[in-house]
């Protein structure tokens, strides 16, 4: 089993279904929306539950061990080094490098550990889109671009706007330079 151990080059190393994935380091805009997501998400976030960025390893199967951008888990699932249960949200800001893993493969992954909600989003939209588990299997639940609104359930009530997770300004309106201006609040 992986240790967790991670290497000080700047890379970024997961393992799905036994395979060792590396990543090149995130760009600014990608770092952008991580940040304001972990902000936004741990603002709204219940007691019982915990907000956490990359790195940190989520244990989905002997040789299943990822980490995602930001995660919401059960305080009561972790243990002192890693997740060693599904979290009850993942999400994925999208890189180049790593598009067809985030849509598909780890998507595939958490669906078969039963997470209850997963996101990802697309800085270059920039958009979200947010699976739902329902009956054993994923249900796209929205797919909302630019200063569209999300009005997520799950984890808990809260409502994301894309533009305002990777606006240069993030105060600003999307009249004033065509960016978005808006957040997850509660409810």
């Amino acid at each position: 089993m992986f240790d967790g151990g991670e290497p000080a080059d700047g890379h970024r190393y997961e393992i799905l279904d036994g395979v060792l994935i590396v990543s090149p380091a995130p760009t600014p805009i990608h770092q952008r929306a991580v940040g304001r997501l972990f902000r936004l998400l741990g603002d709204a976030c219940p007691d019982d539950l915990e907000v956490f960025v990359a790195p940190l390893d989520v244990l989905l199967a002997d040789d299943t061990v990822l980490e995602p951008d930001v995660l919401v888990a059960r305080r009561k699932d972790l243990s002192p080094k890693n997740l060693p249960a599904p979290p009850v949200l993942a999400v994925e800001v999208l890189s180049p490098s790593t598009r067809r893993f985030d849509y598909m493969l780890k998507r595939s992954r958490y669906e078969a550990a039963g997470m209850p909600a997963y996101w990802v989003v697309d800085p270059d939209g920039p958009s979200l889109t947010a699976w739902e588990l329902r009956e054993g299997g994923y249900v796209e639940v929205a797919t909302v671009a630019g200063d569209e609104e999300y009005r997520a359930g799950l984890p808990y009530p809260g409502t994301i706007v894309p533009h305002r997770l990777v606006a240069e300004h993030p105060d600003e309106r999307p009249d004033e330079r065509g960016v978005g201006a808006g957040d997850i609040r509660p409810g």
